[in-house]
């Protein structure tokens, strides 16, 4: 047994080292240059990760519709697997004049029987600037009907057998109740929206067959046809309404709808360079001329007709439909004249189509493939119809879904190619630069410079599974995941 100063001893002994301990600890604590203590550094928590791209998105289960997502995106280094969309705002391509849809006469009517109050916040969801708008920036109009009015007119129809050669019966009387009037207030919302503006057909007593549907112009009228466009721009000026571009003829190889009328190309080379543009000229009307506005598997249309110097000179474009052929169309007649424009003016969704798959293609071919291929605009056809896919002319187009339906006086259904032009309309101004960025396996995109020094990039997964990809841009990159058939329009 330990005798008890043993013990004290030991415990002395224990408490001695712990003391010296400490001395030590406070000594290589003390500042070099005093006896102060120096500064313990406190703990810095890591920064919080702030959003830098802000992502809306549409899934094509219809769960989610043009919503912005709180999923937070930043920019980083850290190096993954993932393929890259590569945004490079240093390869800048063509100018944007906009993205919209075709005022048909049927829309204005189904959009003008809605009660006030419904009608000005419909409006101003189409057609405003704040957040809660989708910012149509181009229309397309008819000059007189087209398939979808209830019937077809021109504005100058005579009776059977009669001319009238100084167009003294002209008239926009049929359109001052329905397009003209939304227009006006339309303009009141965006006054610098752009409109195109084309005819289905000229009038009858002008035509070879004297019907609304099919035959030609007559080259004895030529020179009163110019003078019909001539009419047509200055008063829908008198009407505060300013026309940006005219194509002649609207689908001009396809003589079988209510109405139409077919203008091979020759025939609208010899309209252009020696009665149309130098009307507009004599007259004083910088109104663009553009040529075509038909689908893209004729390219020679085009491209022939630019070969002509007189009437290229007058020229500013060329329109397409995608109605048949492929989208790399464009960049086709772009390649040959890239002097000139190139646009993209309609496609229908039809009243059978899926969500799902309307979604997906239009968004592959009329937004992002249109943009891929030069083009300064995108617009799908028809704004509004009712329940029923009405007003169309007999004959005229039964299975074209508006962007709108309108059900009563005070409601309406937002269809899929409101979504399909919205996810561009919303975020890219007029203006705008379409600037570099790669395709990436499915992921069909392509991105934009606004501006206000904005970059948008808008992807389509085009495959059947989810996909997570980086969003690259100037050596850095955020990490994405987009669902099969989605679409997504990010904003940084």
């Amino acid at each position: 047994m330990k005798d008890m100063k043993t013990t004290n001893w030991a415990a002395s002994l224990t408490e001695h080292s712990l003391l010296l301990l400490f001395v030590m600890l406070l000594y290589t604590n003390c500042s070099r240059s005093g006896d102060a203590m120096a500064p313990v550094p406190p703990v810095t928590p890591n920064p919080p990760v702030t959003n830098e791209i802000n992502f809306w998105l549409t899934k094509p289960d219809e769960s989610v519709k043009l919503q912005k997502q709180s999923t937070i995106l930043a920019f980083g280094t850290t190096v993954n697997q993932y393929a890259n969309i590569e945004v490079d705002e240093n390869a800048v391509f063509q100018t944007v004049d906009g993205f919209g849809y075709t005022l048909t006469g049927g829309s204005a009517e189904v959009i003008n029987s809605l009660n006030a109050s419904t009608k000005a916040a419909l409006l101003q969801e189409l057609f405003g600037s704040a957040d809660g708008s989708i910012g149509i920036s181009y229309l397309r109009l008819s000059i007189g009907a087209s398939d979808l009015n209830a019937s077809p007119f021109t504005y100058d129809d005579m009776p059977a057998g009669q001319t009238d050669i100084n167009l003294s019966n002209f008239s926009l009387a049929p359109d001052m109740t329905g397009v003209i009037a939304l227009l006006k207030e339309i303009l009141a919302i965006n006054p610098n929206i752009k409109i195109l503006a084309c005819p289905w057909s000229a009038p009858v007593w002008m035509k070879d067959n004297n019907n609304f549907v099919g035959g030609s112009l007559q080259t004895q009228y030529y020179s009163v046809y110019a003078q019909y466009f001539v009419k047509y721009v200055q008063q829908m000026k008198a009407q505060g309404i300013t026309i940006d571009a005219i194509t002649p003829q609207n689908e001009p190889l396809h003589g079988g709808n209510n109405p139409s009328m077919v203008m091979q190309a020759a025939q609208q080379a010899s309209f252009i360079k020696s009665y149309l543009g130098p009307a507009f000229l004599a007259a004083n009307l910088p109104v663009k001329i553009i040529i075509y506005d038909h689908n893209c598997d004729n390219t020679d249309y085009a491209i022939s007709i630019l070969n002509d110097a007189a009437a290229k000179a007058f020229i500013n474009g060329a329109a397409f439909h995608l109605y048949a052929g492929d989208i790399s169309a464009l960049s086709t007649v772009h390649a040959a004249h890239s002097d000139k424009a190139v646009y993209f003016t309609e496609q229908y969704t039809p009243s059978n189509g899926s969500f799902s798959g309307d979604l997906k293609w239009h968004l592959k071919n009329v937004v992002i493939g249109s943009m891929r291929n030069w083009s300064r605009n995108a617009l799908e056809w028809n704004l509004a119809s009712n329940g029923a896919f009405q007003p169309h002319t007999p004959g005229g187009c039964t299975v074209c879904k508006g962007a709108l339906t309108v059900e009563t006086n005070s409601s309406f259904t937002r269809n899929v190619g409101y979504y399909i032009i919205a996810h561009a309309s919303k975020f890219v101004a007029p203006n705008a630069t379409r600037i570099g960025s790669n395709i990436a396996g499915n992921l069909n995109n392509v991105a934009f410079k606004t501006p206000d020094g904005k970059k948008v990039l808008i992807v389509e997964n085009d495959g059947g599974a989810s996909e997570i990809f980086n969003i690259k841009y100037n050596g850095k990159w955020a990490v994405v995941s987009l669902d099969a058939g989605a679409v997504g329009t990010f904003v940084w």
